[in-house]
């Protein structure tokens, strides 16, 4: 593992510790041309899938852009920074389960809303605000209504 401080190819590994659900591996490394200390992850590698958005268009799955998307919906709530990145870990394992090339953009939609609205109903709104377009405010006011509606009927 090449050192970020000197570019010195040579490095021991002074820690490893499993990260993320078992999914990764964190490894505390020292350079031994600088002796500087860095952190490396390491992740199985998986099979590129492809998103397919609402226009048609193909990209790579992005995991990045959920947890962009996931932490503009929860900004000034009361959601830890664990919480989201044990959300967005789920999301991306439903995504890579449905051993599919290509997924819709509806589909992860739909994980981000259910882990959203289990996480925070606030949150979860203004995902859906952004995710489902409302037309007007009836539409929006529409959606709190049935919102409301079942969580009444949950419990």
């Amino acid at each position: 593992m090449k050192c970020v401080y000197c570019g010195n190819k040579e490095s021991k590994v002074i820690d490893s510790r499993v990260v993320e659900e078992d999914c990764s591996i964190r490894r505390r490394r020292e350079c031994l041309g600088c002796g500087q200390r860095f952190t490396t992850y390491e992740k199985v590698e998986t099979t590129p899938i492809l998103v397919v958005k609402t226009n048609g268009e193909r990209e790579l799955f992005n995991i990045n852009k959920i947890k962009t998307g996931i932490l503009k919906a929860c900004e000034k709530r009361p959601v830890s920074m664990r919480e989201i990145d044990m959300l967005v870990a789920d999301i991306e394992k439903k995504v890579y389960n449905l051993a599919e090339e290509e997924v819709q953009t509806k589909k992860i939609g739909e994980f981000v809303m259910e882990g959203l609205k289990e996480l925070d109903e606030v949150a979860y709104v203004r995902f859906a605000s952004v995710y489902k377009q409302f037309k007007d405010i009836s539409t929006f006011f529409d959606f709190i209504n049935e919102f409301e509606a079942n969580l009444k009927n949950m419990k």
